[in-house]
């Protein structure tokens, strides 16, 4: 590991910025430390392999945009692209995400991931088909929690073998509080919501966007990242200018996708956000924009276990035509107008600054 600082990155034999070489890193060292989890479970019992199999599977397809945030942290800040802490800090990102993923779908009952059936579905048609006692469901679901469980201990494990520096270890702790906490309150609002009111539905959203998915996807990467190499307080600050900003954005747009995104691209149900009861930034602004009427049906039926297709395409009408739709793609707009103004003033390599705003762009734009 480097200690570096924030005018020009160390070059020790790789190309610091070809972050598609980074990836091909991390994807290889997450194969790899797989392998050998499955080794450690199956000395256990070859019946236990499914948890890692589960895992495997939910990981090989991933984005890499934790990772990737992290890596441009990284030698933006000095640090050596032939480093392999920052590559095992990036697959650490990667299962920490999967664990989060995993139990988010069995919270919000979601039954696919990616276009594959969602981890307790996949062990649902384990017992199914295999005609074991008891309720298949609750196998499910049981299973699901230890897959989770399993994915966050190995991702902690993975950091562990880092050399990481305290502040670096301590923003990954902030990191998975946050998450936690983000968690609980987007359970909370499903259930307390309604009797909280709508005043102040926009700014619990936001929060809940904030903890529960903002700052791990962009922010605490890219300061994990920068911690690495040894960046100091005021460029840390600035990295969370830029990226904290984006990352609601990226989380505006995946509950935009979650409502009104292509199935074929998403991998999900349209309208599948609307069946699974997500009060998000859409829906608060629906609330405080809609028509009485409007507001009633949506109170009532949001999240409902027989919601017809008919209402979803109601609600989605709704959405648009009380503008909801469109505050949240302003919002989407203010926020990336924010970070890009921010990843502007930061003082690092350009080829870094390009390779951010391509990301960003990314993150923002994307339609899965």
């Amino acid at each position: 590991m480097t200690s570096g600082s924030s005018s020009q990155p160390a070059t020790a034999g790789r190309d610091p910025f070809d972050v598609a070489a980074f990836t091909e890193r991390v994807n290889a060292t997450i194969v790899s430390f797989l392998d050998e989890q499955r080794t450690v479970i199956g000395s256990i019992s070859p019946h236990a392999d499914e948890l890692i199999a589960s895992i495997n599977d939910l990981t090989v397809n991933g984005k890499r945009l934790r990772p990737r945030f992290a890596y441009l942290g990284f030698v933006g800040a000095g640090g050596d692209a032939d480093d392999e802490d920052v590559v095992r800090i990036g697959a650490s990102l990667e299962l920490f995400q999967a664990a989060a993923l995993i139990h988010d779908d069995l919270i919000d009952r979601s039954d696919t991931r990616r276009g594959q059936p969602s981890v307790h579905r996949r062990f649902e048609a384990l017992h199914r088909d295999a005609g074991w006692a008891r309720d298949a469901a609750r196998f499910g679901e049981a299973a699901s929690v230890l897959a989770g469980d399993l994915c966050l201990s190995l991702s902690e494990q993975m950091f562990g073998t880092t050399t990481a520096p305290p502040a670096a270890r301590r923003v990954y702790d902030a990191m998975r509080t946050q998450v936690m906490a983000g968690q609980f309150l987007d359970v909370l609002e499903e259930s307390a919501g309604p009797s909280y009111g709508s005043d102040e539905a926009v700014a619990r959203a936001r929060t809940i966007v904030r903890y529960k998915s903002a700052k791990y996807s962009t922010e605490n990467p890219m300061l994990l990242g920068g911690a690495l190499a040894g960046a100091g307080d005021d460029l840390l600050k600035q990295y969370s200018a830029f990226a904290l900003p984006l990352g609601e954005a990226f989380q505006l747009r995946d509950d935009v996708l979650g409502v009104f995104g292509d199935p074929a691209t998403t991998g999900k149900p349209a309208g599948d956000d609307l069946r699974e009861g997500k009060r998000t930034e859409l829906i608060a602004h629906a609330l405080l924009l809609g028509t009485a009427a409007d507001c009633e049906f949506v109170q009532k039926r949001l999240g409902a276990d027989d919601l017809t297709t008919k209402e979803v395409t109601r609600m989605c009408r709704i959405l648009i035509d009380s503008g909801a739709l469109a505050a949240t793609e302003a919002s989407i707009s203010e926020l990336s107008e924010q970070g890009f103004g921010a990843l502007a003033a930061l003082p690092v390599p350009a080829a870094v600054r390009d390779a951010l705003r391509h990301l960003g762009l990314a993150a923002i734009r994307r339609t899965s």
